[in-house]
């Protein structure tokens, strides 16, 4: 289900959620929001015997960047040391 959401999500829409699926007799269940998860919502989720991951807009853009998806490079970086060997006698 995909529902675009500009606010914080509550509790009621969590609960909503975990409702729409028991009918689906569902024990894991992920709400992915761009936005971000109030604590009674959280603790809500903790609670309740479905188990259920709430992934946030920035856990979310973590997943993505950690899984290279939706994502493309802007710039890179090289590191370097100095190599001793060329400045030894040899």
């Amino acid at each position: 289900m995909y529902k675009r959401w500009d606010n914080v999500v509550g509790r009621p829409e969590i609960q909503m959620f975990v409702g729409a699926l028991q009918g689906q007799r569902a024990r894991k269940e992920i709400f992915i929001t761009t936005s971000k998860f109030t604590d009674e919502a959280i603790q809500y989720a903790r609670g309740i015997e479905s188990k259920i991951i709430l992934i946030d807009g920035c856990r979310l853009t973590n997943l993505m960047i950690d899984h290279d998806i939706g994502v493309s490079a802007v710039a890179s970086y090289q590191i370097k040391k100095v190599d001793t060997d060329f400045f030894s006698e040899g």
